[in-house]
């Protein structure tokens, strides 16, 4: 895999557009893969992340619920396979595994995840190298854990966790042997510069998946009037950029894309520099139906992948 520099990957995003996507459809995958997630706790999160409705400093009125049950994951999981979903990923609020004392029932949902037959992921917070090899050792899959934005804007965005912290997170995946799916937000005010910063931090990590959010600015969030921040066109760009930069990994299309992108758009990515989605709805917002992404991936010439 070619290593990037940030003047190169620069040059590269302000190519003409049609330049800028043939170079990105020689790294996309011919299949389309499909994952889906449960909102396994919601809400009441002690963190202060500017983007999300979960965080108890702000006054989103999103509806929370504690941890569900096994049984309630395993319908899930099973429904979710039947829609041809590859991976199903376990999410929860909170800073870490070990804030609620629950982990050990996660651990069980993992286990009961992959007996149905679909890749297991969790999405669950800070880990240390101890929390992933017992995810490891339950069977685990893939673990999920963005960076949400660039280093140097980190701090723009949160202040009661760092990026080391979620560095560390992604090292301690890596160690236990996980796969890993590591991802950003755009749209939270971040620069061009600072978007290119991110598909080189990415590069560097390595993940298997890079799922890409844009950001639908909810009511009581710090970032409730940042709907302008991005445009279509440079969301197009920076995801042609994330692909070259990261030729192996899957580029995902996540939360924003029914609020965000329009159809030409979605059409676009789907056809030049994107190669899996998140199906189904998200954590405090909405998704397409199953049918309607797999009409898409149909328009697209993609054929979905299977386990």
């Amino acid at each position: 895999m070619k290593k990037y520099t940030k003047d190169e990957l620069l040059k590269l995003y302000n190519l003409p557009l049609d330049e800028l996507l043939n170079e990105a459809k020689k790294y996309t995958f011919e299949e389309f893969e499909f994952c889906s997630l449960i909102s396994a706790r919601t809400g009441k999160c002690s963190q202060d992340c500017k983007y999300c409705a979960q965080s108890t400093r702000y006054n989103t009125n999103i509806e929370t619920n504690p941890l569900v049950s096994v049984e309630e994951v395993k319908k899930a999981a099973l429904e979710s396979k039947e829609n041809g979903a590859v991976n199903f990923a376990i999410v929860t609020s909170g800073k870490t595994p070990d804030e609620a004392k629950d982990f050990h029932i996660l651990l069980e949902m993992i286990k009961a995840i992959n007996e149905l037959g679909i890749n297991s992921c969790a999405s669950i917070g800070i880990l240390n190298d101890e929390q992933a090899l017992e995810l490891k050792k339950a069977g685990l899959v893939r673990f999920h854990h963005n960076i949400n934005t660039c280093e140097s804007y980190h701090n723009s965005i949160c202040s009661t966790h760092t990026y080391q912290d979620r560095i560390n997170t992604v090292n301690a995946v890596k160690k236990a042997g996980l796969e890993l799916c590591c991802g950003v937000i755009l749209g939270m005010g971040e620069t061009v510069e600072q978007r290119i910063e991110m598909a080189l931090e990415l590069a560097e990590i390595n993940p298997n998946s890079i799922p890409v959010n844009i950001l639908t600015p909810i009511k009581g969030t710090p970032f409730e009037n940042y709907g302008d921040k991005i445009d279509e066109e440079n969301i197009i760009r920076t995801i042609a950029v994330f692909k070259i930069a990261n030729p192996n990994a899957s580029i995902r299309l996540a939360g924003g894309k029914k609020a965000r992108l329009s159809e030409k758009t979605l059409d676009i990515l789907m056809k030049n520099c994107v190669d899996s989605a998140i199906v189904g709805n998200y954590l405090t917002t909405t998704g397409f139906s199953v049918e309607e992404d797999k009409l898409k991936v149909k328009k697209a010439n993609k054929k979905l992948k299977t386990r």
